[in-house]
């Protein structure tokens, strides 16, 4: 005798590799960003290794890390007028910020000589959140500034900073401050840096926009053109070949900047976001290498 058997229940077809509705994470927990991690990561170990790192420039990562992902997560839920489903990562953030931030200023307080710069630029940049301008040019402008001057925080922080960053009192001058030294390569990675947001603009946001494109070969030739004062100085002063050829260094680097900035954004088809990446990771590189070495521009003449 045939048996009868219940209908089959219809099912839902699934995406492969689709996660379940309850798993899924919510927005803001990671920035989508990822060029930004180098421009975040660089300048703190730069400033670092100019005067001896110590524990404290570690711990010092860890919380800019923490304060960008805080930072990203609160502008996103101001830009999503304040919607509850973008509110835990800015709470688990911002409590992981308090405490590390706390226990970096606990054990060098001299740090909080930089609120007022720092608490100006975060200011500057939640109000872009807030009017949905994070795009802007005014926006990407205080990011970039934050991020290079960490460079000299950074500094201030080693074995040989100055003045004291474990000291409150005694100063006014922020530690790293009067680091001349510290000063010469955050304008170098300043330099590359600010560059990156016409560059990066060119090849995706602002494709075809030939103002933006001008925008961007101007401001690297600039850098060329300081490069090449800084190489005629060098060698007007006959100073040491280590010297010179530092800055033979980074008339190249600027002149390789240059023609990346004219060529890539005439390439077709169009660089790939990857191999994009792939481009800022070498130049960060090169740029890097030449800053570490911009102290010896600093070496005495051969006469005199």
């Amino acid at each position: 005798m045939p048996t009868s058997r219940a209908p089959a229940r219809p099912t839902t077809p699934r995406t492969a590799g689709a996660r379940p509705a309850s798993r899924r994470r919510g927005p803001g927990w990671v920035p989508r960003e990822h060029g930004a991690w180098a421009m975040l990561v660089v300048p703190v170990l730069v400033g670092g290794v100019l005067t001896s790192p110590t524990w404290r420039t570690a711990l010092l990562l860890v919380t800019w890390l923490t304060a960008y992902l805080a930072f990203h997560a609160t502008g996103l839920w101001l830009r999503a007028s304040r919607r509850p489903r973008y509110l835990p990562p800015v709470r688990a953030y911002a409590t992981a910020l308090v405490l590390l931030g706390g226990t970096l200023l606990a054990t060098a307080p001299g740090l909080l000589r930089w609120a007022p710069v720092y608490g100006a630029l975060l200011a500057t940049s939640l109000v872009c959140s807030l009017r949905r301008a994070d795009r802007s040019w005014l926006n990407d402008g205080v990011t970039v500034g934050a991020a290079v001057l960490m460079t000299v925080v950074s500094a201030g922080l080693g074995h040989d900073g100055t003045p004291p960053a474990t000291a409150l009192t005694g100063t006014w001058v922020p530690p790293g401050a009067d680091d001349p030294a510290a000063w010469a390569v955050t304008a170098v990675l300043a330099g590359y840096f600010f560059g990156t947001v016409p560059y990066v603009k060119t090849l995706l946001r602002e494709r075809g926009n030939r103002a933006v494109l001008s925008v961007s070969v101007a401001w690297h030739a600039l850098l060329v053109v300081a490069a090449v004062a800084v190489l005629a100085v060098q060698v007007t002063h006959e100073r040491a070949a280590g010297s010179i050829a530092v800055a033979v260094a980074l008339v190249v680097v600027a002149a390789g900047l240059l023609a990346r900035a004219v060529l890539v954004p005439r390439r077709r088809p169009w660089p790939s976001p990857r191999a994009i990446g792939f481009g800022e990771i070498a130049a960060t590189l090169a740029v890097t290498a030449v800053a570490l070495a911009v102290p010896a521009l600093a070496a005495p003449s051969l006469v005199g």
